[in-house]
C-alpha cells in the first residue's frame, strides 16, 4: 500500500527543473504525480514515477541529490469537506501530516491525495478502518515500486 516517491533537491536556477524532467522523459519515465516546494536557494521536487529505480539511477548519474521516501495515495470524494472527513480520525489518533499533494482526474468524481504521515503504518490502519480507498502502486501505474 505504500508508494515509493523520489524527492529531488534542485537549486533555484533557470533550467534545473527542465533538466530533471527532460532526463526522466528521455529515459521513458512517466510522471504520475508531482509537487514542487520552494525554499530560498533550492526546491524539493517530489515525484511518483512509473519506475522509481530507474529514476533514482538517472538522478544519481546527473548528480542531482535525491532520496526515496514512502507515501500513501488515498482516493477521496471530489467535493467540499471530504478531505476534512478523511483527516478527522487521523487527528484523533494524533497522526501528523508532514506534507501532502493532490492529483485529480484519476477517476470520476474522485481526487487522489498523496500523504506523508508521521506514522504511515498507523495511518494506513486508521484509513482502512474508516473505509478509505488506498491506491496501490500497480493501480497508480507505478510498475516498479522497489528501490
Amino acid at each position: 500500500m505504500k508508494l515509493k516517491q523520489i524527492s529531488i533537491f534542485l537549486e533555484n536556477s533557470p533550467g534545473r527543473l527542465y533538466e530533471t524532467t527532460r532526463a526522466l522523459g528521455d529515459a521513458g519515465i512517466n510522471l504520475r504525480a508531482l509537487t514542487l516546494n520552494e525554499a530560498v536557494d533550492f526546491g524539493v521536487l517530489r515525484l511518483l514515477v512509473s519506475n522509481i529505480t530507474k529514476a533514482r539511477q538517472i538522478m544519481m548519474e546527473k548528480q542531482f541529490p535525491a532520496r526515496v521516501d514512502e507515501v500513501i495515495a488515498v482516493e477521496i470524494k471530489d467535493q467540499a469537506g471530504s478531505l476534512a472527513e478523511v483527516l478527522q480520525p487521523l487527528k484523533e489518533a494524533n497522526i501528523g501530516v508532514r506534507y501532502m499533494y493532490a492529483f485529480s482526474g484519476f477517476t470520476d468524481n474522485r481526487a487522489i491525495m498523496i500523504f506523508c504521515f508521521s506514522d504511515l503504518d498507523k495511518a494506513i490502519e486508521i484509513l482502512q478502518k474508516n473505509d478509505c480507498t488506498i491506491i496501490s502502486a500497480e493501480t497508480f501505474g507505478m510498475l516498479d515500486n522497489s528501490e
